[in-house]
């Protein structure tokens, strides 16, 4: 429904427009009620060349917008391989953490200021090099 409403406000507007711009254009004499003969013509071309414009305009905007449309899903899909291959290579990393320090067994382990050697069966390892 809000796209709707929008769309009627654009109308609306664009209407008022082209009512203003050609009324200005075309109308000289507000002394009578009706339009003479050259301001009705005058006022049938103005508006048939804002339609023309218009519609001539919205089909290069579709054009255009479909190759906007179609840089941008390229874009973000390159965008969503680097971030794949980023967390790919942190996962990596992170693995090889764990498979190292797997690996070693036994590591020496600071606890509040001693020493010792051996497995570590809590999940915080501190390892000291000598």
């Amino acid at each position: 429904m809000d796209f709707e409403l929008r769309n009627l406000k654009d109308f609306l507007t664009l209407y008022n427009q082209v009512t203003e711009l050609c009324f200005k254009s075309c109308v000289d004499n507000l002394f009578g009620r009706d339009l003479s003969a050259d301001e009705i013509r005058c006022t049938d071309n103005c508006v048939g060349k804002f339609s023309s414009v218009n519609q001539r305009l919205m089909q290069v905007y579709v054009g255009v917008q479909g190759d906007i449309n179609q840089r941008r899903m390229v874009e973000f899909e390159a965008q969503q391989a680097k971030l794949e291959e980023a967390q790919k290579q942190q996962e990596t990393v992170v693995a090889a953490t764990a498979t190292t320090t797997t690996e070693a067994g036994a590591t020496s382990v600071s606890v509040s200021g001693t020493e010792s050697a051996g497995p570590v069966d809590s999940g915080k390892v501190e390892t000291v090099s000598n």
